[in-house]
């Protein structure tokens, strides 16, 4: 015990560094499996780095046999940082990525059984929308690349970013929950013949170059089947380390605790360090119940809780707290601090979503000496297309982890441009082609082409007219769209962009297109709609396109002010891990988060809720002091409800008044359900017909934000989403707060 004593006092003195007795625990409890419960902000880097190195210096353990895995390559580059900094004088550990290990593991065994191989993933930049003349072996050997090629060939169509995007996600999800074939269709997903495309993408990597082509999931299937198939490999891992430690484990996948079981076996030392409450990432095989069941795979395990948070104030830790027991999948923890109690959380309303952008450039222009210490949350990354046109002409410069130019190569982004094109001249068929199906001229494909055989300078409006084969009703939608593309001709961008949506009628063509090709119609919309913001205030389209050009060089910029005195702009997930002084939560209404699918979606009834519930709570957890919540009451013309989330907020943070008389008449109101203005009875024993519940009970009620409840029962409520009519349970709704006991 002196020699513990001696290593946290000399660390004081050296580092500053003082522990509290769960992460002194933490630190001695060495021996055996270990799960380490850290919530935010409870110095769980700090506790792992002391605990290698009381390893190291006080029980003498060789530093080549521990081993550190983390999720990603920062966290792995930051531990190691980290631990040259605390204990410069000692040689380094091993410190890596899930992938990394696994890496090792298949390059060892592919070497030992002369296999060769080729990886085919990591950077490359692939342009979708642009398919190849050359056959697949003169194409460069990428996973995207084999994807697109496989999806044009068998649907028949370019696969768009977004589609690549959910394509990808299915393939990883799969392999790391390390489903087998006959369950790949029970994954959802909304790309054509995904499971088609997946057979043969598998295929294709296992023949016809000579080498097995490997993506990185690729790298954890194929390392957990050798250390599974071959004993000697195994064994030799299983030597080369005394000691394991994981880091972020509520991220980690089925395949991946697999490997890390196997490689355990023989000493059992493994301290894995995660938080359930932070499990945001089951879309890609994450499997937080694993951590739940943690005591049957090690059934001696130690599980300590790290419940202070050293990084934000009384109110943020409080709410927090109070807001992520709402889900009951999970360790019963209790996060507290010492802290003071600083400003309480303002939660914020704005009149319509385009005031969003320019609140926020309103708010952060008196913080410019400390902009590194300002963030900006979202859901989706979409949202940060209008914060950057706005940051931008207030002149704030802003930092985002994952810049993403999409927005820009968008298709709906490159037909507005080309629309705009045809204002200028309406000669030019190579223009036309890009549109013809996407307005009311209903030009076909074999009209197309045959106009495209025209060489005489005319307007392409009066060459189908005169010269190419049409039907009578199409003459006068084209005379009509030659009059409407002259009249744009010289008009500000914004009115241009609207008349392109209502008089030329695409905004009615991406709605079809979304019930024919399951494109989501809000994201659509939503590209549609930041247009017209970008627009807002320009004078003419030349200076619009200028603007996106501008915008783009912009959003490269955004990537390297890493560290610099700028704003961040992130979405919830890729602030994990991150904090800041001030915090701003956006886009908080219901349909953007909930959203639909996190009602309705899952793999266990409420899990996408639940999870929905931590992504929340993530962002809440980045703030040190001042966290605000912001909604909107309108959006795009049409009423928005707050989010669920922030109801929750503000009944904790200003609960309702306890209930003072006539208890005993509110208990027997009690035994009905109310939703909205409409209450059913809710006393199972005293039904006797299930008709008494359903007949004449239809009820227009939008509290799922996309979707509207349109029938009771006794035990479920049929809601309507745009993608279709789901069952919930009545159990789970009220336990969710969807409806109320009257």
């Amino acid at each position: 015990m002196n020699g513990s004593n001696d290593f946290f006092e000399r660390k004081k003195q050296e580092l500053g560094v003082s522990l509290n007795e769960i992460q002194r625990k933490a630190v001695l409890q060495t021996e055996g499996p270990l799960l380490l419960l850290a919530s935010p902000g409870s110095g769980k880097t700090t506790t792992i780095i002391m605990r290698i190195g009381y390893l190291i210096e006080v029980k003498g353990v060789n530093p080549t046999r521990i081993k550190a895995v983390t999720f990603s390559r920062a966290s792995a580059i930051d531990m190691k940082e980290r631990f040259k900094r605390f204990f410069p004088e000692l040689p380094p550990v091993d410190f890596s990525t899930i992938h990394g290990l696994a890496f090792q593991v298949v390059r060892d065994y592919f070497r030992k059984a002369g296999i060769s191989y080729r990886i085919i993933e990591g950077d490359l930049d692939v342009d979708l929308g642009k398919q190849g003349k050359s056959s697949w072996k003169e194409q460069p050997l990428h996973k995207k690349i084999i994807l697109r090629n496989l999806f044009q060939s068998i649907v028949r169509e370019t696969i768009t970013e977004d589609q690549m995007d959910e394509l990808t996600t299915y393939i990883s999800f799969i392999k790391n929950k390390m489903l087998s074939k006959e369950k790949w269709s029970t994954v959802k997903v909304d790309v054509p013949e995904a499971e088609r495309i997946f057979e043969e993408y598998e295929a294709f990597k296992k023949s016809g170059y000579h080498q097995l082509l490997l993506d990185f999931d690729d790298m954890l299937t194929i390392a957990n089947q050798a250390l599974k198939e071959d004993s000697g490999l195994l064994q030799a891992y299983q030597g080369r380390y005394d000691y394991f430690l994981t880091d972020e484990s509520q991220d980690t996948s089925m395949v991946q605790h697999a490997i890390i079981e196997k490689l355990v076996q023989k000493h059992g030392n493994l301290c894995v360090v995660a938080d359930d409450d932070q499990s945001i990432y089951s879309w890609r095989g994450a499997e937080p119940s694993y951590l739940l069941n943690f005591k049957q795979v090690y059934p001696n395990a130690e599980i300590l809780f790290m419940e202070q948070n050293y990084r934000s104030s009384k109110g943020i830790v409080d709410a927090a707290n109070q807001f992520i027991k709402r889900n009951k999948n999970r360790y019963d923890k209790n996060m507290f601090t010492e802290n003071p109690a600083e400003e309480p959380i303002q939660i914020r309303s704005l009149p319509d979503y385009i005031y969003q952008a320019k609140y926020l450039v309103q708010k952060i222009q008196d913080i410019t000496y400390n902009l590194r210490e300002v963030a900006i949350l979202y859901r989706n990354n979409s949202s940060s297309i209008a914060l950057m046109n706005e940051f931008d002409r207030a002149g704030i410069p802003f930092f985002m982890k994952d810049a993403d130019n999409r927005f820009f190569s968008h298709w709906v982004v490159q037909d507005i441009l080309n629309f705009m094109r045809m204002t200028y001249t309406d000669k030019r068929p190579d223009i036309l082609e890009k549109i013809h199906l996407k307005f009311n001229g209903y030009i076909s494909k074999k009209q197309m082409a045959a106009l495209k055989e025209i060489n005489n300078n005319e307007s392409v409006f009066d060459n189908l007219i005169k010269f190419v084969e049409i039907q009578d009703y199409q003459v006068k939608p084209l005379k009509e769209s030659k009059e409407t593309f002259q009249q744009m001709k010289g008009m500000p961008p914004l009115h241009a962009i609207q008349v392109i949506r209502d008089r030329l009628g695409y905004e009615k063509t991406l709605e079809k297109m979304c019930e024919r090709l399951g494109f989501r119609k809000d994201n659509l919309l939503g590209i549609l709609n930041t247009l017209e913001e970008i627009a807002d205030g320009l004078e003419s389209m030349e200076e619009f396109a200028s603007r996106l050009k501008s915008l783009e060089a912009e959003l490269k910029k955004a990537k390297s002010r890493k560290g610099q005195n700028a704003v961040t702009f992130s979405t919830f997930h890729s602030a994990k891990g991150l904090e800041f002084e001030w915090v701003y939560m956006i886009d908080l209404v219901d349909g953007i988060i909930p959203s639909s699918d996190d009602y309705t979606g899952g793999t266990v009834e409420g899990d996408a809720i639940e999870e929905a519930t931590r992504l929340f709570y993530v962002g809440m957890t980045r703030a040190k002091k001042h966290l605000e919540l912001i909604g909107y009451k309108e959006r795009d013309g049409e009423k928005t409800q707050d989010s669920l989330f922030v109801s929750y907020v503000k009944n904790i943070i200003d609960p309702p008044p306890p209930p003072t008389e006539n208890i005993k008449e509110d208990v027997q109101v009690k035994k009905k359900i109310k939703v909205g203005n409409t209450t059913i009875p809710y006393n199972r024993n005293a039904i006797k017909d299930q008709a008494e519940l359903v007949e004449g009970r239809e009820v227009k009620h939008r509290v799922f934000g996309h979707g509207e409840i349109v029938k009771l029962s006794e035990d479920t409520i049929e809601v309507r989403f745009q993608t279709g009519v789901k069952n919930l349970s009545i159990s789970t709704c009220l336990e969710l707060g969807l409806i109320e006991l009257a």
